[in-house]
């Protein structure tokens, strides 16, 4: 099975370790993996920020260069871009050129642990870890691309991961891409709630499946001088691997896929 990664702006620049886990996980499960020089960003932050006909051009780079290698299926990090991805379908619909290769690039496109989960069929990656974690899951993962239930059943056969329910799990972190930046006060105030219930738990890890989200709270958790381990999920499922433990569940029914 040949497969496209999406590296994403933010784990190519601040998180180059979980891009590395997400691949070591893919390939141990048979993948071949490809990962196109062209790609750049997906076009969220600009599109977001209202320039909606010079980020048109942003997304034809990333089109072409995802689709520069003939494989089965895309996989990305961070469930916000993979979501960004999806859109393209409705976001260049008028595109003679593009339409059909939005499509494509849309109905092939999966986050990293849906792509274990509900492609791969994997519900133990026979990782290992000794700790006491929390989940913090993402707005646009859950709300926007659908997927609530991936990261939490592989999380759960994590040997010896011991996983504290997050209260508040709904809330946002505050992040939001350019929202933090637009409104900063909002933000802190949506992030200082966030931790606090990270610290509620008792939680000595963090996970997420969004980098972005991960990148907020540990800033807000640095800038409060409270200590926490962040870890995306790709490097908690590459974290002691015992191919033995490694177990696939029977493929999930249609209604069951996401195909958003």
């Amino acid at each position: 099975m040949k497969v496209v990664i999406f590296s994403t702006c933010i784990v190519d620049l601040f998180f180059p370790n979980v891009g590395a886990a997400m691949v070591e996980v893919l390939e141990r499960f048979g993948c071949e993996t490809f990962m196109p020089v062209k790609q750049i960003c997906c076009g969220q932050p600009t599109y977001n920020s209202g320039y909606v006909k010079a980020t048109q051009k942003v997304f034809r780079n990333e089109i072409d260069a995802l689709l520069s290698v003939d494989a089965d299926y895309i996989v990305g990090p961070a469930g916000s871009c993979v979501n960004m991805l999806r859109e393209y379908r409705v976001l260049l619909k008028d595109d003679p050129e593009y339409a059909e290769k939005a499509k494509e690039v849309a109905d092939k496109t999966f986050e990293f642990s849906q792509f274990l989960y509900r492609v791969l069929n994997v519900i133990d990656a026979g990782a290992e870890l000794d700790a006491k974690a929390t989940y913090h899951r993402s707005c646009h993962m859950t709300r926007l691309l659908g997927e609530r239930t991936a990261p939490f059943v592989l999380l759960d056969h994590v040997k010896d991961l011991q996983m504290e329910p997050l209260p508040h799990i709904e809330n946002c972190c505050g992040f939001g891409g350019m929202f933090s930046a637009k409104e900063p006060e909002i933000s802190k105030q949506m992030v200082d709630e966030k931790v606090d219930d990270v610290l509620s738990t008792g939680a000595k890890v963090l996970i997420s499946a969004d980098p972005a989200c991960l990148m907020n709270i540990s800033g807000r958790f640095s800038r409060r001088q409270e200590k926490i381990k962040i870890m995306h999920i790709a490097e908690v499922l590459n974290h002691n691997v015992d191919p033995k433990r490694i177990k696939f569940h029977d493929p999930l029914p249609v209604e069951q896929e996401v195909r958003l």
